[in-house]
């Protein structure tokens, strides 16, 4: 399906904050990223957007950058909302399954109100972690083919 890059790793204190970049992710299977406020045992373990994605809302004359839209990874060169549920993301050593894409903007985040819509609703994905390791910037991303 295809290949990219990680562009930036995210992490918050707490939900419903902008992520911050750190250099690299100790992710734990089943779990998420340990110091990620997302992290637990759910479907949304670790989310991932595209910088295609925000690009596109900075052409909406809005000055974001990785982590504003409170995605732990941040891709460039796979078209993410294209995948279907139950592929296969291969980070490093790190394996990630695609359990939704998009998710409801809760109580309508600080980018829908600033331009009257927002891109995690359609554009984001969310994953459970199903093998544990280190994710960091530049890591290549393998998207496993599937059987269908």
């Amino acid at each position: 399906m295809g290949e990219g890059n990680v562009i930036s790793v995210n992490v918050s204190k707490a939900k419903g904050t902008k992520k911050e970049p750190i250099e690299f992710a100790e992710v734990t299977k089943n779990f998420g990223i340990n110091s990620d406020s997302h992290a637990g045992k759910w479907h949304r373990q670790v989310s991932l957007l595209a910088v295609e994605s925000i690009e596109k809302t900075r052409k909406w004359g809005l000055n974001v950058n990785a982590g504003d839209f409170a995605e732990n990874i941040t891709t460039k060169g796979i078209n993410l909302p294209t995948l279907p549920t139950g592929t296969r993301i291969k980070i490093s050593d790190v394996v990630l399954e695609v359990t939704q894409i998009g998710k409801t903007c809760h109580d309508k985040c600080e980018i829908f109100k600033k331009v009257g819509k927002c891109i995690m609703p359609t554009e984001g994905i969310f994953t459970k972690v199903i093998k544990g390791g280190i994710i960091k910037k530049g890591d290549e991303i393998l998207i496993e083919k599937q059987n269908f």
